[in-house]
């Protein structure tokens, strides 16, 4: 069984070494809608595969921190990611170029890092994220499933390689949750009482 939740984000970046001078140039940016699909093969105590309303809380603010914030490739010119963090309060330092390809590699990456973490506390036993798709136009998506996030050669994909700046981690519901995903500390979901058995 599988489930989809659209999240929405506005972001800027300069991908290096495309094809098309626009993009590789110049600053843009795009209104991007990425589709979380989450599978499992058995349903939690409310029959979900996983409640929509706990992808309101980590989750959700993982994806945010995209949103109104210019992303960066770390291994872009160092001139041009110290003027990203002048001039703007919401930055991402990427470890890859920042591409739709590559952004659905990391949200499935951070989300299936997240849901690892994650102390289920409703029945939910094997949910894990099945593939992400970002659309950056209305015309144009990447799909990624996990095979494509274990593939070192689309770029290798480690915790402690992402950087967020101060304002996107203080917009978080706890501003540590990152220093928390990368040491190890559990993600705990809500108590059920079951009103039905």
């Amino acid at each position: 069984m599988r489930i989809r939740k659209l999240f929405k984000f506005e972001n800027a970046h300069i991908v290096r070494n495309c094809s098309s001078d626009r993009c590789k140039y110049s600053i843009h940016g795009h209104s991007y809608q990425v589709e979380l699909i989450l599978e499992a093969h058995r349903l939690d105590h409310g029959q979900m595969v996983y409640d929509f309303g706990l992808l309101k809380s980590s989750i959700k603010d993982i994806i945010d921190s995209f949103d109104h914030a210019i992303c960066f490739w770390d291994k872009d010119d160092t001139d041009y990611i110290d003027a990203c963090k002048k001039f703007s309060q919401r930055w991402i330092s990427l470890p890859v170029s920042p591409s739709a390809e590559q952004f659905s590699r990391v949200v499935f990456f951070w989300v299936r890092e997240i849901l690892k973490q994650t102390q289920m506390q409703n029945g939910e036993t094997d949910v894990k994220v099945y593939s992400v798709i970002a659309h950056e136009t209305a015309t144009g998506y990447a799909q990624c499933f996990e095979e494509d996030v274990l593939n070192v050669q689309m770029g290798e994909l480690k915790l402690e390689d992402f950087a967020f700046s101060e304002q996107v981690k203080n917009e978080w519901s706890d501003p540590k949750m990152y220093d928390k995903l990368i040491n190890g500390e559990k993600f705990v979901n809500p108590t059920v009482k079951l009103q039905v058995k």
